[in-house]
């Protein structure tokens, strides 16, 4: 008898056990049957067939679990949802919702494997995020929301739910060394310096002081562009949904180019989630590389 096809929820599960881990054969969830080899780099090989959508959530999944080496760099994934003309929200703002609940469920997926959720303040403002893994299983991450001068009310989900621990990091001088990840509440950081740009890798290293090195950068357009910018991203998945908008925010904000030789040309998979199109996009590798 023919062994039944890995789906879509068993492989979640499987790539949750995955989060951390390398070198090692995973077994079906309840089952002592081997079912997943990973290697050292986040390689893997199933040992059983799998459906189509299940061998998608592996492959755009288990590069985001393994673990990053002791004194590397922050693996630092970003997230774009936008309509089809790449537009993030209309003219006033309203965005909720563009993706479909494919698309967010997805969502709530990359914050599952990730250790702290970045937002910036216009998004947390305006779509007053919980920024947890309700759609999915998996643990909430660290929240995380660059809020220089306390915009983001008090009331907001983010410092009012108790949902999973905040980080708000605000205008002040910062004092670098090792700190004690969070566990609940919300915690100021002052780390942002006293005039109004951002240095996307100074975050980084100051997350990474909390014991957070796993980063997710989930909006909006204008903080995914910036650590896009500074060439922080490890990985782009952007979200595409079958809306026309016409007008309004666009997705990202980069320094005008003159030719298309300086355009940024990620490795790319496209996966369609149901919804909405994915373009899981690779900056640690190009298609030049090919």
């Amino acid at each position: 008898m023919a062994a039944k096809a890995l789906d879509k929820n068993t492989a979640w599960e499987l790539v949750l056990d995955a989060v951390n881990r390398s070198n090692v054969t995973l077994s079906l969830p309840g089952s002592d049957k081997p079912a997943l080899d990973i290697g050292q780099n986040g390689e893997w090989e199933l040992r059983l067939p799998a459906e189509l959508d299940a061998r998608n959530l592996l492959s755009v999944f288990l590069p985001l679990c393994c673990p990053v080496a002791q004194g590397s760099r922050s693996r630092v994934v970003g997230q774009m949802g936008q309509s089809l003309d790449g537009r993030i929200a209309t003219v006033t703002g309203a965005s909720k919702f563009i993706n479909g609940e494919d698309g967010i469920t997805h969502l709530h997926r990359l914050r599952a494997v990730s250790e702290a959720v970045i937002v910036g303040a216009g998004t947390a403002s305006t779509d007053n995020p919980r920024l947890t893994v309700r759609k999915t299983s998996g643990i909430n991450p660290v929240r995380v929301v660059i809020d220089r001068n306390h915009r983001v009310p008090d009331s907001h989900h983010l410092f009012s739910d108790e949902a999973s621990p905040t980080l708000r990091l605000v205008a002040g001088d910062y004092h670098a060394g090792d700190k004690l990840t969070p566990r609940h509440g919300v915690t100021d950081v002052p780390c942002l310096g006293q005039n109004d740009t951002t240095d996307p890798a100074h975050i980084l290293a100051v997350l990474a002081d909390f014991g957070l090195r796993k980063i997710f950068v989930e909006g909006g357009g204008l903080t995914v562009s910036e650590f896009l910018n500074a060439d922080l991203l490890d990985r782009l998945h952007v979200m595409v949904a079958p809306m026309i908008i016409g007008s309004g925010r666009p997705a990202f904000s980069l320094p005008e180019i003159k030719k298309l030789d300086s355009a940024l040309r990620p490795k790319a998979q496209m996966v369609d989630l149901g919804s909405d199109m994915l373009f899981d996009l690779d900056f640690t590798r190009s298609t030049v590389d090919e």
